[in-house]
């Protein structure tokens, strides 16, 4: 799949539910009303279109939520699409998870073929957690994120850089990320849908956070890539890696490889956009592979050259729908 500006599309994010056991301040409402059933997908409909995109060219898949570990018997679709893992299919197959019932499943994703997960974690005081995400327990991520080390999952830590809430724990982080071996990826907030509190007081621009960390780390930019669009730097003191995810202050668009869907079968075809393709019609029709595949490939080619991220107090979301619809 070759999107309008000459872009290899290979990389396919999967947002398995909409729903969350956590309500962080900067993703959802405190008070979110979730999907239906019945405009839900199977399992077994999610697997079918994430086989048209692996057979269109997609060799990554990243499961989503929401959090996609408390969807029910999510761990069936898992083993399916890793059975996908080989030449001809995927090359990878991974998982972002706010760490909360990573200890339940860390061993059944490594028997699945998951080798690695992003696992949300903003700060590392424990109060601060509660605050962030209105009720959570950071002892239990964290049991989540060292079972799943024991299974030998790699980790990396994702952080959403929070002015007010974090930005003094950058140092400590990444310190605690290398004792473990864990590589960490920092995040700009992003203007998804309408939250309680005004973004632009938490903004904080992830130049302003690397120049900082500069102070007491020696960074070095890295040739390591994921394919997603974090920028990484090793860390000579621990070993490890950092990762800046910029869609504020450096777009980086030009080299997008993703489409995202939805568990109800909708493709965003950008982020930042609100332009999408209904693919569920298709699906419950009854229609045969190359009518999916087909509606697939219009939907590609109207792929845009990149978002129109900006943080203003006068336009608090760019886009009215939460990242929890779309998928992390």
């Amino acid at each position: 799949m070759i999107d309008p500006f000459g872009r290899h599309i290979s990389y396919l994010r999967v947002s398995v539910t909409d729903r969350c056991d956590l309500r962080c301040v900067y993703c959802m409402a405190e008070e979110m009303t979730f999907l239906p059933k019945a405009e839900v997908l199977t399992l077994e409909e999610l697997e079918r279109l994430c086989g048209a995109f692996i057979t269109m060219g997609v060799k990554k898949i990243r499961l989503t939520g929401g959090e996609p570990l408390v969807r029910r018997n999510v761990m069936s679709l898992v083993e399916a699409l890793g059975r996908r893992i080989g030449p001809a299919g995927l090359e990878e197959l991974t998982l972002t998870t706010n760490g909360t019932q990573l200890a339940k499943h860390a061993e059944g994703l490594v028997r699945a073929g998951v080798k690695r997960v992003n696992v949300s974690m903003d700060t590392l005081d424990p109060e601060g957690f509660r605050a962030a995400t209105r009720w959570g327990d950071l002892a239990q991520v964290q049991d989540g994120i060292m079972a799943a080390k024991a299974a030998g999952l790699r980790i990396k830590i994702n952080a959403v850089a929070l002015r007010g809430l974090n930005e003094h724990e950058f140092d400590r982080m990444v310190e605690w990320c290398g004792r473990h071996g864990f590589d960490l990826c920092l995040i700009e907030t992003m203007p998804m849908g309408e939250v309680a509190e005004d973004r632009t007081d938490r903004y904080l621009s992830l130049d302003v956070v690397r120049a900082r960390l500069r102070l007491n780390w020696s960074l070095s930019e890295s040739g390591y890539a994921t394919g997603g669009p974090a920028r990484y730097f090793d860390v000579a003191e621990t070993g490890t890696r950092i990762g800046f995810i910029t869609p504020l202050s450096h777009n980086f668009c030009e080299s997008c490889n993703r489409v995202r869907l939805t568990c109800t079968g909708t493709l965003y075809m950008c982020l930042g956009q609100e332009d999408a393709a209904d693919l569920r019609p298709v699906l419950r029709a009854g229609l045969d592979d190359v009518a999916l595949q087909a509606a697939i490939r219009e939907a590609i080619s109207r792929k845009p050259k990149g978002h129109d991220f900006v943080i203003e107090r006068a336009r608090p979301a760019a886009v009215a729908r939460h990242m929890s619809v779309t998928g992390g």
